[in-house]
C-alpha cells in the first residue's frame, strides 16, 4: 500500500525576520518524498524578495525539494487569510498520499519522526482517519523558556490525507473541509518545536508589525509601528529542561537571548485570574475548558 509523504511548506522574507526556515523543512526531510516549499514575493512579478528564495535553493539541493514562488496581494489584510491563501498554494502543489504541513518557525524534534510514520502506518489501515494531531511546544523570549496556558493552542493538525478535499482554514493555524466541517484525527506523541516568539527583540517587533497587517490593514500597522516591543513574563511561562531538535543546534546559538525572563515580575493581565483558574483544572483532569479545534479528536 503506498504511503508517499509530501511535505509543504510556505515563507516570506525568511531571512529578515530571523525564521529558521530552512531546519524547519530539514526537519522533516528524512520521512518526506518531496518537499513543497512556496516563497512570497512582494511583486506580481516574483522578483523581489529579502533572497528567502535563492538562501533554500542554494542549501536544499535535493531533487525531492520544489520550489514555487508567490506573489502576497497586499489588498488581502484582514484576519490572516493571505496565511492560508499561501499554504494553500503549497497543498495544491503536493502529489503524496500524505501531507506533512511545516510552518517556517516550526521544527520537529529527530526522536518524534517514528511516531509520525507510526501514525501513517495506522491510517492506512484506518479510514476513517483523516489527520495527525501533534502536540505544541511554544518558546517565548528564549529556547529555555515555553509557554503552556489555555490561551494559546496545545495541539493542531500537521499531518493529513492528500485528496479529501482539505484545506489552510483561516490563518493557517489549521486544515478543514471547504465547508467548514472538521476531520477526524488521532493524537500521537510527536511534537512541534515553535520558535516563532523566541527571537530577538527588534526582529520581533519587525514581525508583529508586518504581521499586524494581515489582520488589521495598514491602518492599524501604524499605530503598531509607533509602539516598541519588549518580552515579558507572562502567565503560563515554565522552564525548559529537555532537549531540542539537533537541526536548531545553529540556530538557538545565533539567536539565544541573553534574557531570564523567569526573573522578571509577573505581568497580571486582566485575563490572568480566569487562567489561572483553568488551568489548574486541566493539571488536575487534563480537560482544558472551551479549548478551540480545528478537528475531532478520535
Amino acid at each position: 500500500m503506498s504511503k508517499k509523504i509530501s511535505g509543504f511548506t510556505f515563507i516570506k522574507n525568511g531571512l529578515t525576520l530571523g525564521y529558521p526556515i530552512l531546519e524547519s523543512v530539514l526537519s522533516i526531510e528524512s520521512i518526506c518524498d518531496e518537499v513543497i516549499i512556496n516563497v512570497g514575493f512582494e511583486d506580481v512579478e516574483c522578483t523581489q524578495d529579502d533572497g528567502t528564495y535563492e538562501y533554500l535553493r542554494s542549501h536544499l539541493k535535493d531533487p525531492k525539494y520544489k520550489f514555487l514562488k508567490s506573489w502576497w496581494d497586499p489588498s488581502i489584510r484582514q484576519s490572516g487569510l493571505i496565511l492560508s491563501q499561501q499554504t494553500n498554494i503549497a497543498l495544491q502543489a503536493c502529489s503524496g498520499d500524505f501531507c506533512q504541513y511545516i510552518q517556517g518557525d516550526e521544527c520537529v524534534h529527530e526522536d518524534d519522526l517514528k511516531y509520525i510514520i507510526e501514525g501513517v502506518e495506522r491510517m492506512q489501515k484506518d479510514q476513517n482517519i483523516d489527520g495527525l494531531i501533534f502536540n505544541y511546544m511554544h518558546f517565548y523570549g528564549n529556547v529555555d523558556t515555553y509557554k503552556y496556558t489555555r490561551s494559546l493552542y496545545r495541539r493542531e493538525v500537521r499531518l493529513f490525507r492528500n485528496n479529501r478535499g482539505l484545506v489552510s482554514w483561516l490563518d493557517a493555524q489549521g486544515f478543514r473541509f471547504p465547508n467548514g466541517s472538521k476531520m477526524r484525527a488521532e493524537l500521537i506523541k510527536a511534537r512541534i518545536f515553535h520558535y516563532g516568539w523566541a527571537r530577538a527583540e527588534q526582529v520581533m517587533k519587525q514581525k508583529v508589525q508586518i504581521f499586524d497587517t494581515f489582520y488589521n490593514g495598514l491602518s492599524q500597522n501604524k499605530e503598531t509601528a509607533k509602539k516598541s516591543f519588549e518580552y515579558q513574563r507572562n502567565w503560563g511561562l515554565r522552564k525548559f529542561h529537555s532537549t531540542h531538535p539537533t537541526i536548531m543546534k545553529e540556530w538557538i546559538l545565533k539567536n539565544k537571548n541573553p534574557i531570564d525572563l523567569m526573573s522578571l515580575p509577573l505581568t497580571l493581565d486582566w485575563n490572568v485570574p480566569g487562567l489561572m483558574i483553568t488551568d489548574a483544572l486541566e493539571a488536575l483532569t487534563g480537560y482544558r475548558l472551551g479549548e478551540f479545534k480545528n478537528y475531532k479528536r478520535l
